[in-house]
This record gives structure tokens, C-alpha cells and sequence, in this order.
């Protein structure tokens, strides 16, 4: 299927690793301009880009942290003064850290929050008007968001909130940009392997249909296609991509 995406010029947050990485290696494979954004390895950023231009592809790195209203500025800011326009947006960057539901403090609760939630909201909407008619935004949301977690009671709530900042924005901004969002369960990253070395270690073959965890390859394969014109009537939609999670 050719996602009509060559040329188009996308950004990636948390590009520097993991789902976001391998999203950002795929939109370089089908001819777009990559924005790579990362918030603090600046070095896989670099290696990326580099990747990149050796497959006759081009982008360029930000720095990025949700956590930060003018780091947020800031990104914005240099991306208007490189690109005219975007074609799609995806909302990739997540905090994640493990703590019992007991013992989650003001102070994580609210990186957690700033990071995964709040961040998110300010840079769309400081985006949105920069975002071409017909371009996407793609939310990266979590299994965790519409099942709960206890071990990370402040993580789930947030990509909760995700799911339904997707909506809002949806509503907002058709038909102009379309907003969609993906869940994905848990999946073999370095945000995914902290969540693993925490869990019943049977959980794959007992919770999943695929009886195994994802790569991140997969769950970037449905953010490239919602990003794409190729997804031209899907909005506001919620993408599963968790291994049958909620059918075990």
C-alpha cells in the first residue's frame, strides 16, 4: 500500500528511543522529512539522524521536555523557523517510573502528569496552527490508560487522560487536522522493560493473545498508517495494538 507520505514532513517526540525511534525510522522509509524530538539523549538523536541521511533521507533533532513550558516554546519555535509546515504531529514522549499505588508522591505524580498529560496538551495546541489542512496527530496513549495500573497508578490516569485530550482534540480540530490515538500494550522498550522486570513473569501467556510482547516496530507501523492519508476517514479513533489484551 503506497501511505502517500513522500515528502510530507512529520514530527516524532521521543524519537531518541524505543516506539519513538522505530516511528521515525519508518516515516524516513517513506520519504518523509523527519523532526526528531528527544529530551535528554541528545546522542541517539544524532545516531538516528545519521541512520537516516544514510538511507538518502533528511530531518533534523529538537530538544524537547514536556516536563517544561519553555522548553516547549523553544521547540516550537525552532520547528516554525525550519519547517513552513507540518503534516503530521505524533505525541510519542512518556515518563514512566514504577511505584506502588501507596507510595507515589506529590512530586512524581505531577511529572508524571506535567510530562505525559499536560506537555502534550500545550504543544498541540501551540502546533495545531502550524499543522497543514488534511495533517494528522497521533497520540501515543497505553493499555495501562483504559485498564489501570497499581503499580503506576499516576502513569495510567495520565494516559487516561490521553485518551480523552484525543477526543477533545478531535472535536476541535475537524475536519482541518485529524486526531487520533494509539494504545499499545506493554511493549519491548527501555520504558517497557522497567514495566516487565515489575510484572508476574508469566504475564505474556497468561494476559495476551499473542502469548509474547510487542516490538516496537509493530505499534510504529499503526502510528505511521493514522499519520498517513491513507487513514483519510479514521478520527478520533483509539488503536488497540496490545496482543489481545482485554479478550484473555
Amino acid at each position: 500500500m503506497d501511505l502517500n507520505l513522500k515528502g510530507k514532513t512529520v514530527l516524532v517526540t521521543g524519537a531518541s528511543s524505543g516506539i519513538g525511534l522505530a516511528a521515525a525510522q519508518l516515516f524516513a522509509q517513506e520519504g518523509c522529512f523527519v523532526i526528531a524530538g528527544y529530551r535528554s539523549n541528545s546522542d541517539a538523536a544524532k545516531s538516528l539522524l545519521r541512520k537516516i541521511s544514510d538511507g538518502g533521507g533528511d530531518g533534523i533533532a529538537v530538544h524537547l521536555d514536556l516536563g517544561n513550558m519553555t522548553s516547549i516554546q523553544n521547540c516550537v519555535a525552532t520547528i516554525t523557523a525550519r519547517v513552513r509546515t507540518l503534516d503530521a504531529v505524533v505525541f510519542n514522549a512518556a515518563f514512566l517510573k514504577i511505584t506502588p499505588f501507596d507510595e507515589i508522591g506529590e512530586d512524581e505524580w505531577d511529572e508524571t502528569f506535567n510530562v505525559n498529560l499536560k506537555g502534550n496538551f500545550f504543544l498541540l495546541r501551540a502546533l495545531a496552527p502550524h499543522i497543514t489542512d488534511g495533517g494528522a496527530a497521533v497520540f501515543v496513549a497505553s493499555v495501562a490508560g483504559q485498564m489501570g495500573a497499581p503499580g503506576h497508578a499516576h502513569y495510567a490516569a495520565a494516559k487516561a487522560g490521553i485518551i480523552n485530550l484525543m477526543k477533545s482534540a478531535a472535536k476541535r480540530y475537524a475536519s482541518a487536522i485529524r486526531v487520533n490515538c494509539v494504545a499499545p500494550g506493554v511493549t519491548l522498550t527501555p520504558l517497557g522493560a522497567d514495566a516487565i522486570k515489575h510484572a508476574d513473569p508469566n504475564y505474556a501467556q497468561r494476559m495476551l493473545l499473542s502469548r509474547r510482547y510487542a516490538e516496537p516496530n509493530e505499534v510504529a507501523k499503526v502510528i505511521v498508517f493514522l499519520a498517513s492519508p491513507a487513514a483519510s476517514f479514521i478520527y478520533g479513533a483509539t488503536i488497540d495494538a496490545n496482543g489481545g489484551r482485554e479478550l484473555r
